[in-house]
């Protein structure tokens, strides 16, 4: 009887010691796959041959920034994200990359730029010559430390000891690993992140049809409400970079929204403090050397029809391209004090009269 008892307490250790062997195989096999392939480039640049699929913003985008080769950077809400990068190969010789996130508030760009200009960033000594950045007046009010979406950490800093939520992640592996090796279908890089809007979306009775006018506020919001945030941000999340990097040139652009959003300021009764936004953020970023500016909502001609548009803000890639060119010949240029040109008054004085002489009423009956 004794020696039975010691026999399965022989076994059981041993199932045990063997169960603990596997599993730790089995952890070891997974984070080794998970490095070497690496399909959020957390260690490094991407395998040749290899399928990546490259969707997620929030998990890939840091790791792109530290170690993509690339000598500019798009960034900036969902109105960024039909850019396509060799475009701006095509029109001015950049190898840029892509690095949207949706909503993006400015820390969120912050977080991003962050690693573009840190150690982080493995290009040793190569400069970034531009960062294209768009800005969405409407993020610019909020708290300085607030992210559109909560960021995996792990991915952002510089600790080894949190990576075990990559290494260790089961959808890593399923969905960026096996499925893409089943499944072969690489990501276009020039087209990351693309809006899955197909042509038929594009249409005024689509946009109209998802569009509902907001009830009309009384209480006018005063001119210079939303200053003192817009400020804090700027100070905190977009001006350090600009300041540390001299020769990297920001092109800053306004996306051009249609009159639909207008409609929804005017209603909500903040177009002037609105306005002042854009004022503010245009004469504070122009004055550095290393800036320029360009104003895109007063597009008459692409804002007024609703078929340029999948929703009220969005608009068709072709307008990314028609952006593009226009960074390239420096077209809707916001001039500089003292310099020739349009000012951003000019600009917002064309904004208003745009806004207050539209016919809201007549587009709206035709839902």
């Amino acid at each position: 009887m004794g020696r039975s008892l010691k026999k399965v307490k022989n076994s059981f250790k041993r199932a045990v010691l063997s169960f603990i062997i596997s599993a730790a195989a089995v952890l070891f096999l997974s984070a080794v796959l998970v490095v070497y392939v690496d399909p959020f480039f957390h260690y490094h640049s991407p395998l040749k041959g290899f399928p990546y699929l490259v969707d997620n913003q929030l998990s890939q985008n840091p790791g792109m920034a530290a170690h993509m080769e690339y000598d500019s950077v798009i960034l900036g809400s969902s109105m960024t994200v039909n850019f396509q990068t060799r475009w701006f190969e095509e029109l001015m010789g950049l190898n840029t990359i892509k690095l949207s996130y949706s909503a993006a508030f400015p820390k969120d760009q912050s977080n991003i730029m962050e690693i573009i200009f840190s150690g982080r960033n493995h290009q040793g000594d190569k400069k970034i010559k531009k960062v294209f950045l768009g800005v969405d007046v409407i993020t610019y009010t909020g708290n300085v430390e607030e992210t559109k979406y909560p960021i995996p950490e792990y991915l952002y800093d510089n600790e080894v000891l949190n990576d075990i939520y990559y290494v260790w992640n089961k959808d890593v592996i399923l969905n960026y690993i096996l499925r893409p090796m089943a499944d072969p279908d690489p990501t276009d890089l020039s087209n990351v992140y693309a809006s899955w809007w197909t042509e038929e979306y594009y249409s005024e009775e689509w946009v109209l049809h998802n569009y509902t006018s907001p009830v009309q506020v009384e209480e006018r919001t005063p001119a210079e409400a939303y200053l003192d945030a817009v400020e804090k941000n700027l100070a905190a999340n977009i001006c350090p970079y600009i300041e540390a990097n001299p020769e990297t040139e920001f092109e800053i652009f306004f996306p051009p929204y249609s009159i639909l959003f207008w409609n929804d300021v005017r209603k909500e009764n903040h177009f002037e403090a609105t306005i002042e936004e854009y004022r503010y953020i245009s004469e504070r970023l122009n004055a550095y050397d290393n800036v320029k500016v360009y104003f895109f909502p007063d597009r008459e001609e692409i804002i007024c029809n609703l078929n340029n548009y999948a929703d009220y803000s969005h608009y068709h890639p072709r307008y990314n391209r028609y952006m593009a060119e226009c960074f390239a010949r420096g077209s809707c240029i916001v001039a500089k004090k003292g310099e020739q040109g349009k000012t951003i008054d000019e600009y917002l004085d064309h904004m208003k009269e745009i806004v207050e002489e539209f016919d809201y009423e007549e587009l709206l009956s035709r839902r």
